[in-house]
């Protein structure tokens, strides 16, 4: 019954899925799983949200086994949504997962003082800029509001650049377990030539994935997401915040791969708490019990298959606090909630990253 997928007319029920591969006694070793046991769309309904496993009570890992049919599906028979089958193209072709955007990695720096790495050779952290902050239009201002407030606390930082690829997650989380290693690896090449010790990300997609990952590949850091790294910053006053220009309800809604997958809730809130004129409304739905945005698990482009879209579901519990922003700290759940703001004739600016509303508290 957490399932977002379930609460929203899907057919996935994570539970039954553990229940029906354990409970066929009669099945042989060559009896087909999917499709006798799992049925396909449950298995690409799946968001890894994880919000299955906070809630059972025997502490069952039901997305693993969801995971590692994708790779069957994918890697032996080439089976998948035709959305699926595009962003792995996409990622083998250019090294991201969005088709058609107009920007480099390095766009999004004009007019604010960012190096590259190679210009930086020696930085005290680097910032994974991630495909989305960089590439997307809609996220770039989160990036942007990064690398001001960076520069503002006077840290020293530098950024891949060109030398950036994805990190490879949504190609893990579809099920090209090849495909995500290849890229992993020329990650952490790349990573360790520069012999790169603390890296900060904006996403909390990369930040699992460099953090919790990478490490089986070789590819050990020091990782943190924003939200912790700048809540130090403002605990030891390298950040001078001061009061927003209004007073304002937010709404901070936990990313999945933050919160459940990170056991991060309290950096984001500490943050809103530390701004003046900024009033925390949480949802119902909050911290480990958090309602998915509906990105997670490769629907950032894979459309749902029926029933109610998740990020409708989760726009209107935010709706229903009557909060005036709705706070984000990740680019996935910003465009799934500008969205879906829009769908329920909203205005979708209320939707913010954290690092923005940080940057206008924090601006000279």
């Amino acid at each position: 019954d957490s399932c977002p997928a379930h609460m929203t007319g899907k057919n996935l029920s994570p539970m039954h899925i553990i229940n029906n591969i354990r409970g066929n006694k009669n099945s042989s070793a060559n009896d087909e799983i999917i499709d006798t046991l799992v049925d396909q769309e449950s298995l690409w309904d799946c968001l890894t949200c994880g919000a299955c496993e906070e809630e059972c009570p025997v502490g069952v890992e039901h997305i693993d086994p969801i995971i590692n049919m994708r790779r069957n599906l994918v890697m032996e028979k080439s089976n998948m949504p035709d959305a699926a089958l595009n962003v792995l193209t996409n990622l083998e072709q250019r090294g991201h997962p969005w088709k058609g955007t107009p920007y480099t990695r390095t766009d999004w720096t004009e007019g604010l003082n960012v190096k590259t790495i190679k210009e930086n050779s020696n930085p005290e952290v680097l910032l994974w800029v991630g495909c989305t902050p960089s590439l997307n239009k809609n996220n770039q201002s989160s990036i942007r509001a990064m690398a001001k407030v960076l520069n503002r606390a006077k840290i020293n930082f530098a950024i891949l650049g060109a030398e950036e690829t994805c990190t490879g997650d949504p190609a893990r989380r579809i099920g090209n377990e090849y495909l995500y290693q290849t890229m992993a690896k020329h990650n952490i090449d790349t990573l360790n030539k520069y012999s790169v010790k603390k890296i900060v990300t904006t996403c909390p997609h990369c930040f699992n994935n460099i953090k919790n990952e990478y490490p089986h590949l070789g590819g050990n850091y020091k990782v943190q997401h924003y939200s912790e790294f700048i809540l130090e910053l403002v605990k030891d006053k390298k950040i001078q915040i001061k009061s927003l220009p209004e007073n304002l309800k937010i709404s901070f809604h936990d990313p999945c791969y933050l919160g459940r997958h990170n056991n991060i809730y309290s950096a984001p809130r500490e943050l809103v708490k530390a701004i003046p004129n900024l009033e925390l409304k949480e949802m119902e739905l909050n911290k480990n019990r958090a309602l998915c945005c509906g990105a997670g698990g490769g629907h950032a482009w894979i459309e749902e298959t029926k029933g109610k879209r998740v990020n409708h579901l989760r726009t209107q519990q935010f709706l229903q606090t009557k909060a005036d922003v709705l706070g984000v700290s990740c680019p996935f759940c910003m465009q799934m909630f500008t969205e879906g703001m829009t769908a329920s004739n909203q205005n979708p600016s209320q939707v913010k990253d954290l690092i923005e509303i940080v940057e206008e508290s924090s601006r000279p």
